[in-house]
């Protein structure tokens, strides 16, 4: 750890293996998104709304387990609770290739979303408590550059699989990556301050034990945001496909990451050196802009030019937005403060995926994206002035 201090070294082994195992994690769903509507239909002879329940499924099990996950992150050993869960998503990963049926197909995405969720929330607690103080916004930001990869990487994985080989050797595929997510994540040796529990208070069953209240502003504002990245989530192929752009759909979210990845070495320092205004206001505007385009777009260029301007944005404000909420609590409640944060993001990017739905069935997608999409933009910049003005006028009342 004085090593960690002494140098303030970022690209440490640990952090390394975190965000490697975090983009194994991601990959495997990103893959399944890809993939599982396919295999339901071909396979088990469902349809729309057979494959929409898988997603459901996985959703219920994030969504219910995140607060309890963080909470038992900051009260047993990091290290050991890491080794145990990605065993476990090893495990449930191994187990789709025998899903005989839809119902045991289902029960291993509810699983799947409950691994997944305590995984995914105890790789990024480690990660923000290994990194050094004075670089943890350039640090998170490359965290989460991690999840951005995989979501390029999973469809392209899983669509590939599916369309050249059999679901049980995509399945197998992701078994690996799950076993590999274990050595990843759990070989780098810990320091103790980082993987023991803090003294802190007896834990009781009450609201606060389970949500950071200092991490709520920032995850709030960052499910407003997310909200509008729900529909470019989930619904670009099907805008991609009305526009004649189908084909272009991977170059899409390439040029989407490929944006996030030039920009993150930038906003991660000038967070650090600056200040979180300097990265949040100017990500909201490119966001916003990107949706206005891409509400808009009639060809490539458009379809390209959008990708860029929302990359560069989102790529911005998210990892901003996380720090934000990790840095606002104690170091013993790093565990909850990053489920509180990923608990905002699941419930609203599930709501987008029916809310923004209907709209789009409704009134089009280019009314969705340059319309709808703006104005929700538009509140998590109001909500987040009127937040960092209380913030400041607190900090100046004696």
């Amino acid at each position: 750890m004085n090593e960690y201090k002494k140098h303030e070294a970022l690209w440490t082994l640990a952090f390394i293996g975190m965000s490697l195992g975090n983009t194994l994690i991601y990959t495997t769903q990103y893959a399944m998104i890809a993939a599982l509507p396919i295999i339901i239909m071909t396979m088990y002879g469902g349809g729309d709304v057979e494959a929409g329940l898988a997603m459901t499924f996985f959703q219920i099990g994030t969504i219910v387990t995140r607060p309890f996950a963080g909470i038992l992150i900051d009260a047993v050993n990091k290290r050991r609770l890491i080794l145990g869960i990605t065993t476990a998503f090893f495990l449930v990963m191994s187990a789709f290739a025998f899903a005989s049926a839809l119902s045991a197909l289902y029960g291993l995405r509810l699983l799947h979303g409950i691994i997944f969720a305590s995984a995914t929330t105890t790789a990024a607690a480690l990660a923000a408590l290994i990194l050094p103080a004075a670089r943890k916004g350039e640090g998170i930001g490359y965290f989460a550059l991690s999840t951005n990869l995989a979501m390029v990487i999973g469809p392209l994985i899983g669509l590939l699989m599916i369309e050249h080989f059999s679901a049980a050797e995509l399945f197998g595929l992701l078994s690996l990556f799950a076993a590999l997510s274990i050595a990843a994540c759990a070989g780098p040796q810990l320091p103790d301050t980082v993987i023991l529990p803090q003294k802190r208070d007896a834990c009781t069953l009450s609201p606060s034990a389970f949500i950071e209240r200092s991490a709520l502003p920032p995850a709030l504002i960052a499910g407003i945001l997310f909200f509008a990245y729900g529909s470019v989530l989930t619904f670009i192929p099907l805008y991609t496909k009305s526009l004649g752009l189908s084909s272009e759909t991977s170059l899409f979210y390439a040029c989407y990451a490929g944006a996030i990845v030039i920009t993150r070495p930038f906003v991660g320092r000038i967070f650090d050196h600056f200040g979180p205004d300097y990265t949040v206001y100017p990500g909201l505007l490119c966001f916003a802009a990107g949706m206005a385009l891409l509400g808009q777009i009639a060809g490539l260029a458009g379809l390209i030019a959008a990708s860029l301007l929302l990359g560069t944005g989102f790529g911005a404000v998210s990892p901003a937005l996380q720090t934000l909420a990790v840095r606002s609590a104690p170091p013993a409640r790093a565990g909850v403060a990053t489920a509180t944060y990923f608990w905002s993001l699941d419930i609203s990017v599930g709501l987008a995926a029916t809310g923004l739905g209907i709209v789009a069935v409704t009134y089009g997608y280019p009314f969705t994206y340059g319309i709808v999409d703006v104005i929700v933009i538009a509140a998590s910049a109001l909500c987040y002035a009127l937040w960092r003005r209380t913030c400041t006028q607190r900090r100046k009342t004696p």
